[in-house]
Parts: structure tokens; sequence; C-alpha cells
């Protein structure tokens, strides 16, 4: 599979994102068989896991990965696939639903700090705080001012984590509705996946051009060069995966980390 370049993907900070301009099938040169995506998220599975070993020994930087997505796009599948070879020290993922009452009564940043990534740390987000500018949005539980501000607010909050040695990577899983009917269709047709369904699922279908919008104004409103957002073509799972698990080893690759130097004179060691 030939090296990918991530700029076409990339949202533009300070443009206006369309997602109507982003494929979600793989371009012609992403084209490639079964065995060899299999073969580059190997590849990419053994890069990831010795860069995230130097992540936690070095506890100088960290790692935020988020993804959104329509239903069926993908989240848990491409967590499942990406980090299936990385070592669980030092990673977790964490899911974000319906805020409970606790939660809902605090500012709606509260649970997600809570949750973030410490240095040495790398944190996968299945959904995340832009729920409080998407659905919230979409449902009507918030208005245009309110909104705004949570862009506001959510920018500040990723620049206080890049302060911190937080970098925060972010993946939009972009599906068409074709092949999100296909998939429903999938889990109705298995019983061992009937738990995965929720009438939310078939309910935001009706709405999918206004759920189109509010990501669109979402991602242009929070892509920064810091905390970039990326379209990822989710229709081929083995593209998709393939595609996130290269651009993680290429976000660790570019913090240039460095495994720390003992902490005693190791030449003085003596085995007996």
């Amino acid at each position: 599979m030939p090296k990918t370049d991530y700029t076409p993907w990339y949202v533009l900070p300070q443009g206006k994102c369309q997602l109507s301009d982003f494929d979600t099938k793989p371009p012609a040169e992403g084209q490639a068989s079964a065995k060899e995506f299999e073969e580059h998220l190997a590849d990419m599975g053994e890069k990831l896991d010795k860069l995230q070993s130097t992540l936690h020994a070095a506890k100088t930087r960290g790692l935020l990965v988020v993804f959104q997505g329509m239903d069926t796009a993908g989240k848990d599948g491409v967590i499942r696939s990406v980090f299936t070879h990385v070592s669980p020290l030092g990673v977790r993922a964490e899911a974000f639903g319906v805020p409970t009452d606790l939660e809902s009564r605090h500012d709606f940043l509260w649970r997600i700090h809570a949750k973030a990534p410490a240095r040495g740390e790398m944190v996968i987000f299945n959904r995340s705080h832009y729920e409080d500018v998407l659905v919230t949005r979409v449902r009507g539980l918030i208005d245009e001012e309110t909104c705004q501000q949570r862009y506001n607010h959510i920018l500040h909050f990723e620049s206080l984590l890049q302060d911190a040695g937080i970098t925060v990577l972010k993946c939009y899983l972009h599906i068409s509705k074709s092949e999100q009917k296909k998939r429903l269709q999938a889990r109705l047709d298995d019983p061992r996946k009937h738990w995965k369904l929720q009438p939310s699922d078939f309910d935001d279908r009706d709405v999918w051009p206004e759920f189109t919008r509010a990501y669109e104004e979402a991602l242009s409103a929070t892509s920064t060069p810091e905390s970039p957002w990326y379209v990822v073509p989710a229709d081929s799972k083995p593209y998709r995966d393939s595609f996130v698990a290269g651009l993680i080893v290429q976000t660790l690759e570019n913090m240039k980390l460095k495994t720390p130097k003992p902490t005693f004179d190791l030449s003085k060691v003596k085995l007996s």
C-alpha cells in the first residue's frame, strides 16, 4: 500500500469545511487488496507499539485521539483494529454517551477534562465534547449563541491541553448514507449485533442533512494547526483503519519522542 498523503483530508484552519468535497471512498491511489491493507495495518501496529512505549516511558508528552462520525461510521471498529497490538499500559479508550444527571449539572467540559490524558498516556475518545455542539444543536437543545460559545470553550480547552504537552488529533469518520444503510441492515440481520442498535440510529437518518451541516460548522470552527481535524474516508473499513493507523504513527513521529536516560549508572551493575 503506498504511503498516504494526509494533506487532502486536512480541514484547513479558518476555512469552510464542505463534507461534499471529501470522498467517503478511498482515492484511486488508496486502492489495495485485503492482504495489502492487512500487511500495512500490521506494520503500522508495530510502529505504533514502539512509539507508544516511548511515549509512556518518557512521560513528556501525551496524545488524545478523538473519533466522531455518523452512526456505523466505525468508531468502535477502528479503535479495535488500530490498537489491537498496542500494550494496554498507558493506553485507554473512553466513550461518552448521554450525560448523567450529575454531569448535566456541571459545565459541558467537566466530564471530558476528567478523562483527558496525562503526559505519558494515549487516550482515545469514542465520541467526545463535540457531541455538545452536534446532537444538542440538531435536536434544538442549544441555540446559536450557546453553540458559538461552546466552540470558543473547546478551542481554549484544546489549547490548554496543548500547553500541557498533550497533542490533540481529531478524526471525522466520513461515511455515506448508502453505506450506513448497508451497515444498519447488517446489524438488523444479525441477532448478535442487536445490542448495538438504538432508536436514534434510525431517527438520525431522517435529519442527515442537519447533522452534516452541524459537523461542517464544528469542523470549520475548531480545526487548528495544533489540534487539526482530518476527514477519514470510512466506507471501506480496511482503508479507514489503515488511514487512521498511519495518521497516528505520523503524529507520534512528529513529536520527536526520546527514550529517557537511565536514572543510575548501568556500567556499575554486576550480575551475580
